[in-house]
């Protein structure tokens, strides 16, 4: 439909066919069910609608079996009967297979085109989410972002906070008499889970050139909206970068893209796969920024649609605003679930048919209750849907038609390189460099100095040797002569003094009364 995505129907057993409004798109959705119950068959559908409506999506590949959007299903495939069957039984008339414009991410840079950003572009709290720091260590992440600032250094990647923190150890005294206290260990706890992240591969993720949020929203000549599929297979593996890398793009668009209003249709659909993952442990100011985010950027033109397995994992005041919802079935094996199953039916406008708590239960694969905001935005009485079979490949492409797919892509080759210009690991790596050479420098003019010195006090020495040498009979160091001479002049000076008299008069007596 023109101005919708049909989402399945009918049938007897069933009610009227569901269609999800463009003019409601962006008003966010759900899509929730238990594992194998068909969530990645909704998302796909789902993709493929708005990419005909000429919007661009974003979705994430968990699982890897959403790469089949870029080409077209066959006749061949075993369940062609069964999805020809199903498209004539809702009333799909005009159902074919097709291919989708598609474009490739990968943060590994492995199986889609690099993805990156900046540490300054991330900002101090979601980088606080990312490495689980604690409120002081939080709070010694905000000073290093804020020292950068005022100094003017750039931090682009892990390397430019990894030199920052140095530097804000060893200068921690001066630092904590204007932001208050910083501790060494606060400083040493952040640098090590900045080892964590390098090893989950976040150096890749952090760096230039970074993303332009431009190249999501491609719209082709043809008219219809590029498909970017994140690769999250390998990703998975370090679940709170995955969760923080989405939710900062999901930020980014909200802090970039200009207000539009209400339009037509959206400019960007953005499915958070996984959703759990975002909210699982998330310290209150992170989730209340995601609410934000989430009530205000509809006026950005994006659509955001939460795919996860059970409506409880995600908070009331956000799940009260996904309008649009796809609920697959859920398991109520034990008291916990059934309360959860209960709860999730509570959120829906009843029908008199049918029971909305038997309905989530008993749906089976490919089927779904439904509610699709309807006329003023008032939510739809929920219904039980068959839903659609999808038009492209059901399932992985192969390396090769990946690679094909990344070639052709509008972005092929810009993002391939990495730049690594200017910044603080190499502006304190410099400064650095002057402080040693100052150092050197002085230490140099210091011995000079020394020597001087030295030298001017051995000049002033031999100088003084030669006018005192009549007293060098008073030193034990004099010389023979010299001694002579000095007990000559002290005979003779006790000889004129009245001892010496006394000694000359008593010589000379003897003398003349021996005449």
């Amino acid at each position: 439909m023109a101005d919708g995505i049909f989402i399945g129907g009918g049938g007897p057993d069933y009610g009227q066919a569901q269609t999800l409004a463009l003019k409601y798109a962006n008003r966010h959705g759900l899509i929730a069910g238990a594992t194998g119950t068909g969530k990645t068959l909704t998302l796909q559908i789902l993709a493929e609608g708005f990419s005909a409506a000429g919007v661009p999506v974003f979705l994430s590949d968990v699982k890897g079996d959403l790469s089949g959007l870029a080409a077209s299903g066959s006749a061949d495939f075993k369940l062609h009967e069964a999805f020809a069957s199903r498209a004539a039984k809702i009333g799909l008339a005009d159902y074919a297979y097709d291919a989708f414009p598609v474009t490739f991410w990968d943060l590994f840079g492995a199986q889609g085109h690099p993805v990156r950003t900046t540490l300054a572009e991330m900002g101090p709290l979601l980088l606080s989410r990312l490495m689980a720091l604690s409120d002081a260590q939080e709070g010694i992440l905000n000073i290093a972002f804020r020292v950068a600032d005022e100094e003017g250094m750039p931090l682009l990647d892990l390397k430019d906070l990894q030199a920052l923190l140095v530097w804000i150890g060893e200068n921690r005294d001066t630092l904590s008499l204007r932001y208050g206290n910083v501790s060494v260990a606060s400083v040493g706890a952040i640098q090590r889970q900045l080892m964590v992240l390098e090893n989950q591969g976040a150096a890749q993720l952090f760096g230039e050139p970074a993303l332009d949020l431009a190249d999501l929203m491609h719209v082709g000549a043809d008219g219809r909206g590029q498909i970017n599929i994140l690769a999250a297979d390998k990703l998975m593996g370090a679940p709170r970068l995955y969760a923080t890398f989405l939710l900062w793009l999901l930020s980014e668009l909200f802090e970039t893209l200009p207000e539009v209003g209400d339009p037509d249709k959206p400019k960007l659909v953005f499915f958070f796969d996984e959703a759990h993952l975002l909210f699982d442990d998330a310290p209150k100011a992170l989730i209340d920024k995601v609410e934000q985010v989430a009530r205000l950027i509809r006026s950005k033109g994006v659509g955001v649609y939460f795919v996860t397995q059970n409506p409880d994992d995600v908070p009331d005041d956000i799940l009260g605003q996904l309008g649009n919802r796809v609920q697959h079935a859920l398991r109520a094996f034990t008291a916990r679930d059934r309360k959860a199953l209960m709860r999730a039916a509570e959120t829906y406008r009843p029908n008199a048919r049918f029971s909305t708590v038997d309905a989530i239960r008993d749906v089976g694969t490919g089927e779904a209750v439904t509610s699709m905001l309807q006329d003023k935005g008032a939510p739809g009485i929920v219904e039980r849907t068959l839903i659609r079979p999808p038009s492209s490949k059901l399932g992985p492409i192969d390396a090769a038609a990946r690679r094909a797919v990344m070639q052709a892509s509008p972005v092929a080759g810009k993002y391939d390189a990495a730049v690594d210009r200017e910044s603080a690991y190499e502006m304190l790596k410099a400064r650095a460099g002057r402080a040693a050479a100052e150092a050197a420098a002085a230490e140099e003019q210091a011995e000079q100095s020394t020597a001087a010195e030295r030298e001017f006090n051995a000049g002033r020495r031999y100088s003084g040797s030669r006018v005192g040498r009549s007293t060098a009979a008073r030193r034990p160091g004099g010389t023979a002569g010299e001694f002579g001479e000095a007990i000559s002049g002290a005979v003779l000076k006790e000889l004129q003094g009245t001892t010496g008299r006394r000694i000359v008069r008593g010589i000379l007596g003897s003398l003349f009364k021996g005449r």
